[in-house]
């Protein structure tokens, strides 16, 4: 079996098992622990049990690789393989009950990431990708869209939640609304880009996305033929992520090409 392909299989297994201890947490009452970046950004005690399971997981499987993981685990590994983790992207839907949320877990070399899993335990679905090998959900290979249109093509989209960024956000969006069909907002940005790399959306934009937020969603995507980046030819990051076939990536570009950046902390 490849390195790859072992990789694959923790990650894979490690998704459900930490999916199965958040399903049981929503069982019960699910409150916020602590605030993140505002008020409304919440972590709840279950991200953290998630990544703690996750780590525990990964140290008795792979004890020499790296680690970087949305609530503080960051530690530096001597295997040449890092995890790329979000024990819970969609923290606000799981704590309202909202069906889409994910556990996202990448594995990254010197080259960037090598495979990726994202599992939505109460959508019943798992995308994954291996990095030359094509994307999957439940073993069917996905292709991104082949609309040409912009002006037909339904677009993704998240938002911050500090109150400036939402407000430049805002503004952003009444450029992009009036040129694309329509646009919805699900909440998680892993399943987002899930979504481009099946079609469910045509194209995905979204400013503050950090590195865990990115990894696993982002193989997939671009494994399904997205094309993923930011603006005049920055890499996708904190920034900008845009999300788009080839065909749409011009036009949507054009459209976001005078979004103001927002000042940063």
């Amino acid at each position: 079996m490849s390195l790859e392909d072992q990789l694959l299989g923790i990650a894979l297994d490690l998704a459900r098992e930490a999916g199965d201890l958040l399903l049981k947490g929503r069982e019960g009452e699910v409150t916020a622990a602590a605030t993140k970046s505002s008020p409304t950004d919440v972590v709840t005690a279950m991200d953290a049990a998630a990544e703690e399971l996750i780590g525990r997981r990964l140290g008795e499987r792979r004890p020499d690789d790296g680690l970087l993981a949305e609530e503080g685990s960051d530690r530096r590994g001597s295997s040449g393989i890092r995890w790329v983790v979000d024990p819970l992207d969609g923290t606000v839907n799981y704590l309202y009950r909202i069906t889409h949320w994910c556990v996202s877990i990448a594995a990254e070399d010197a080259a960037g990431p090598l495979v990726g899993v994202v599992h939505a335990p109460v959508l019943g679905k798992t995308w994954t990708a291996i990095r030359g090998r094509g994307a999957y959900r439940d073993g069917r290979r996905l292709q991104c869209s082949e609309q040409a249109d912009l002006a037909q093509a339904m677009c993704a989209t998240g938002f911050g939640y500090e109150a400036a960024q939402r407000a430049t956000q805002a503004q952003v969006l009444t450029r992009v609304l009036p040129q694309v069909r329509d646009v919805r907002r699900f909440g998680s940005a892993a399943i987002d880009l899930c979504h481009v790399a099946e079609a469910v959306v045509d194209v995905y934009y979204e400013r503050g996305l950090n590195p865990w937020d990115l990894a696993a969603g982002g193989l997939i995507a671009q494994e399904a033929g997205v094309q993923i980046g930011g603006l005049d030819g920055a890499s996708a990051g904190v920034d900008l992520v845009i999300a788009a076939p080839p065909q749409l990536w011009g036009p949507l570009t054009d459209i976001l090409d005078g979004d103001p950046r927002p000042d940063r902390d």
